[in-house]
């Protein structure tokens, strides 16, 4: 009888090891694959034609279903978007108006100039979801029969894939914007409104049809040279000029910040309205003193250090600008008589309360391909210590909205793509 209980309790324990490697086995699963990102949304896109100015090449990649890109009323046609680097992408998403293809490929390029089609295939009407698997930096829709009299339209196009590796989150409240620079005019919109030639030469960045006569609708309607593509705000500076001659900067990064203020403030951080527009710096400062808000500086050269004016760089390095703008709104006016005072800076790490609203501050980093001695330099404005910045403000709202909330709040670093 003993040994037949030790037999049964050795079933026993055998079957509830077995039971419980069984049971841990369950939990073993294979390492996880990277979720596939948006990775089109806001980024440089280009098309062969359009059909007027309602319909954009920028419509198909700005988040937004209610707005489209059309084609001029012929074969082919093409919109590209560009990655910015090389990616691995897996699946293409095209909206398609009633105006759609009937034939179309989908075209990939390194370059921009060299296209691989991935895929042949006929549109329809709506939502149309192509599986690819491909590394390119260019995604091209090219169209070469339209299923109707009117132009190809497309309400989105979106590219899917990896947007690079993943890894920590870093904890720096900020996104950013690289605008390079797009045209230089006499001419201040914020300042000097409807007054063409008004104002000393202005460098314009971001939005290219910036004049005397710009309105927040006008930009709207404007395209960008910014990175994303989205962002239709316009920042200028007055002119760089060396030995007289006009020098335009070839770094333009717009940084939107969370830093100066508590963690609690950065959690109370709204996106700028609509058509707010912000001036920082002095144009008729006549010495470096305390409303001299911007730096100079040398790229690759710190021990050169920061000063108000312009800086001796050295050989090989690069004249750097920095310029914090406000970060403080009063909550109700998009300008002020004096273009400051609806704005303030922190203090002791949060708003005052003449300006209660937290909104990003936005950084200006200029940097000018020039070096050596400063007396060569000046502004269109006069010394370097005159530096000054405006920002028009016409980034779509909810695009805006979601990168304050997804990067300046929590306190995430992302990248011009509104992602960390």
């Amino acid at each position: 009888m003993i040994p037949t209980i030790r037999r049964c309790r050795r079933l026993v324990t055998a079957l509830a090891i077995a039971a419980l490697t069984a049971s841990a086995l369950s939990f073993v699963t294979s390492p996880a694959s990277a979720a596939p990102q948006l990775l089109s949304q806001g980024k440089p896109v280009t098309a062969s034609s359009t059909e007027n100015a309602g319909t954009p090449a920028s419509a198909a990649v700005d988040g937004n279903a209610g707005t489209r890109w059309s084609s001029a009323a012929s074969d082919p046609q093409w919109i590209r978007v560009d990655l910015g680097t090389s990616t691995a992408i897996s699946q293409v998403t095209l909206n398609w108006e009633n105006a759609y293809a009937r034939s179309f490929q989908l075209q990939t390029s390194a370059d921009g100039n060299s296209w691989t089609t991935l895929v042949t295939a006929s549109g329809n009407v709506g939502v149309q979801n192509l599986t690819v698997s491909a590394t390119a930096r260019f995604v091209r829709v090219y169209t070469t029969a339209r299923a109707t009299q009117y132009g190809v339209s497309l309400w989105e196009f979106q590219v899917f894939g990896v947007g690079g590796t993943t890894g920590p989150i870093v904890r720096v409240a900020e996104f950013l914007a690289e605008c390079p620079y797009s045209h230089r005019l006499p001419d201040d919109p914020i300042v000097a409104p409807n007054l063409p030639g008004a104002s000393h030469m202005h460098s314009f960045f971001g939005n290219t049809s910036t004049n005397a006569r710009t309105t927040t609708q006008s930009l709207l309607a404007g395209t960008s040279t910014c990175n994303p593509g989205v962002d239709l705000s316009s920042y200028w500076v007055p002119t760089l000029y060396a030995d007289n001659q006009p020098v335009e900067p070839t770094g333009t990064t717009f940084y939107y910040l969370g830093e100066g203020v508590r963690d609690d403030v950065i959690a109370r951080i709204q996106p700028f309205p609509l058509g707010l527009r912000i001036v920082a710096g002095n144009a008729k400062a006549t010495a470096p003193d305390a409303s001299t808000i911007s730096r100079w500086s040398c790229l690759h050269a710190g021990q050169v250090g920061a000063s108000k004016d312009f800086v001796n760089c050295p050989a090989g390095t690069m004249l750097e600008s920095y310029l914090d703008f406000p970060q403080c709104w009063n909550g109700r006016d998009l300008d002020s008589t004096d273009h400051k005072s609806h704005m303030s800076y922190p203090v002791n790490g949060d708003c005052p309360s003449t300006h209660p609203v937290p909104v990003p501050k936005l950084r200006q980093v200029l940097r000018y391909p020039v070096n050596g001695d400063p007396s060569r330099f000046r502004l269109a404005s006069g010394p370097g210590y005159t530096m000054h910045g405006d920002f028009f403000n016409a980034w779509p709202e909810a695009e805006l909205a979601r990168r304050v909330h997804d990067c300046i709040n929590p306190i995430i670093k992302c990248g011009a793509d509104g992602h960390p």
